[in-house]
């Protein structure tokens, strides 16, 4: 995942996490930070997602940035703060998404799923170009070097992540909907 639309992905999942929590949520009086549902959420964005996210801008710096910027140049601790940023996204939706969810009040909870990952399909398409080839930033720049996502190691990355990332959007999804009281 790119890192600039991770953020607007991880708050569109916690929201719809959240919405798919309702019945949990709205029996369970008690501090949403202590919830079963919450708990589930979080194990998805620490487990799941930041690993996801720190991937890429790990190892595919570049790719991940866009190739706006040469990755080689932005601090370690930068690509850190965006990453735990992009993690803490999913717990921040969902935080943002339960107490409406628990009153009951769906259309911010809806504004807040089709907001964010609107904003997250439109970039992605935008960026879709950039995001098809695997390069470096001097190679991208400079027309040398580049070869199709597909046919390289970050397009077998993206697919690989790709299937964990649904399997466990899947795992959360079932997770949620069997705490309904």
């Amino acid at each position: 995942m790119p890192i600039p639309f991770a953020p607007f992905v991880g708050l569109a999942l916690g929201a719809a996490f959240a919405w798919l929590a309702a019945p949990e949520l709205a029996s369970d009086e008690g501090p949403i930070a202590l919830s079963r549902p919450f708990a589930i959420v979080a194990a998805f964005a620490g487990l799941v997602w930041l690993p996801l996210v720190g991937y890429f801008v790990a190892f595919h710096g570049d790719w991940s940035y866009l190739y706006v910027v040469p990755w080689r140049r932005i601090p370690s601790a930068v690509d850190l703060v965006l990453a735990l940023l992009a993690g803490a996204s999913v717990v921040l939706g969902f935080l943002a998404a339960a107490g409406p969810v628990r009153r009951r009040r769906f259309g911010f909870v809806v504004t807040l799923v089709a907001g964010p990952g609107s904003l997250a399909v439109i970039g992605l398409t935008a960026a879709a170009r950039r995001l098809a080839i695997s390069a470096t930033y001097a190679q991208y720049h400079g027309g040398f070097g580049t070869e199709p996502i597909a046919s390289s190691t970050l397009g077998k990355a993206v697919l690989l992540m790709g299937l964990l990332l649904a399997a466990a959007i899947a795992w959360t999804t079932r997770s949620l909907l069997r705490l309904a009281p």
